[in-house]
């Protein structure tokens, strides 16, 4: 990458983590403080309420593939920018909401815009403009968005005590205007400066040897002139028929429903081993630190080590943290079981982003994780529904879990004895 790119890239990683925290009214962890106001306000059920957020968070997935293709065609600037504005409006109309219908629409907004679109912009900015270390830098960015997010319950929780849920709705939005759509800007001008710099670096290239450039829209800075010599990038055609793609994905798409159906019955499961719901509700904590911990030392790692080695490290913590639940006994043993989930699902995450970079360039790197976010997007709506039915057949959440760790075990496995794509140079 260029050295307009090293010497900005801290910042891109800032701007990035700091777009991630600001998906937080768009992520379950958040929407869930508003689950009992909005049953009380509209008058609903909790049957009725969670049809409609999974209703919602599969529509919403499906809007990925659009945004990783705009992502590629005009930049993280100008879709960083839209997705601001739009999110920061459905948070607005949210507080004008009176029936499950209109809910329903603002849920899909939501899970569209804040889970889905401006997380996926956030990290393939970092996977565009960061070249040198950037395992690493996904990693800091991931862990402090993690971070950021899975504080904003208490901070939420106190609002919406005082304040009420349709003021906080509004507060929100007015809180994404005031600082996406400026990260926005920031990446605009930083995609302007890059193009600049790469056509210059082009020209000098092609002055010394005349060769063939392949990639030229707006990241295709970093599309990987090694020597004089383009490297070959990915379509999505490409990637698609390669078995690590898949892999990789089964891998972010098993982390997705099981972690997210580990906690949202995180309160029962931890109950059933003995503990209280204030320890059981404390035990996110522990995620959280893990998560943070663990997702810098793995983005450090990808950087160093083959990624389905990375692949087959985060499939292991979440076997693990399923495996551990059924030997909770206090709260301490529960502190190990946080502990792993949260740094499974912060492994991943950093894995995924860092993983197709390697594999594929970044010329199309946002049309195939979008298709990656889609999936696991969707993945998340069934989590819930997987986990409570795995209870209700075998009467225990701690052996439910353990049957359905079998599924991180499988994918772990699969991505040892994954052939690996190998990108070549275009002579």
């Amino acid at each position: 990458m260029s050295r307009v790119h090293a010497g900005s890239s801290w910042q891109v990683v800032a701007a990035a983590a700091l777009a991630t925290i600001m998906s937080a009214p768009g992520q379950t962890a958040a929407i869930a403080v508003f689950t009992e106001p909005l049953l009380a306000d509209l008058e609903i059920s909790r049957n009725a309420l969670s049809t409609s957020y999974m209703i919602a968070t599969l529509l919403g997935a499906c809007a990925m593939p659009l945004i990783g293709r705009a992502l590629d065609r005009y930049g993280v600037g100008p879709v960083m920018i839209v997705i601001g504005f739009s999110f920061g409006g459905v948070l607005m109309l949210l507080s004008l909401v009176t029936s499950l219908w209109g809910l329903t629409f603002g849920f899909i907004g939501l899970r569209m815009a804040g889970q889905g679109a401006l997380g996926l912009a956030a990290s393939t900015a970092v996977a565009v403009y960061v070249t040198r270390r950037r395992g690493l830098a996904l990693g800091v960015k991931t862990a402090v968005g993690s971070a950021g997010i899975a504080m904003s319950p208490v901070l939420l929780e106190w609002m919406i005590r005082h304040l009420g849920t349709s003021t906080v709705w509004m507060i929100e939005g007015l809180a994404v205007w005031a600082i996406v759509l400026p990260l926005g800007c920031f990446f605009l001008r930083h995609q302007r400066k890059a193009a600049r710099y790469s056509s210059l670096e082009l020209e000098s290239e092609v002055d010394r040897e005349p060769t063939s450039v392949s990639g030229t829209g707006p990241t295709a800075a970093g599309g990987g002139i090694a020597g004089g010599s383009p490297i070959h990038q990915w379509t999505v055609r490409e990637a698609l028929h390669t078995p690590i793609f898949w892999i990789i994905t089964a891998g972010v798409a098993s982390s997705g429903m099981l972690g997210t159906g580990l906690n949202f019955h995180q309160i029962a499961a931890l109950g059933e081993r003995g503990l209280t719901a204030t320890e059981a509700a404390a035990n996110f904590i522990p995620q959280a630190i893990a998560a943070l911990v663990v997702t810098i030392g793995v983005g450090s790692l990808v950087d160093r080590v083959r990624p389905k080695f990375a692949v087959m490290f985060s499939m292991a913590l979440l076997a693990g943290s399923m495996g551990l639940l059924s030997v909770v006994q206090d709260a301490w043993t529960a502190v190990g079981f946080g502990a792993l989930l949260g740094a499974s699902g912060g492994a991943v995450r950093t894995v995924e982003a860092a993983a197709f970079t390697h594999y594929f360039g970044t010329l199309h790197i946002g049309a195939i994780r979008g298709i990656v976010t889609t999936i696991s997007v969707g993945s998340t709506a069934f989590g819930p529904v997987v986990l409570s039915l795995g209870y209700g057949v075998l009467g225990s959440y701690a052996l439910a879990a353990a049957v359905l760790a079998m599924i991180p075990v499988l994918v772990g496995i699969a991505a040892l004895f994954a052939n690996e794509p190998r990108r070549r140079s275009v002579r």
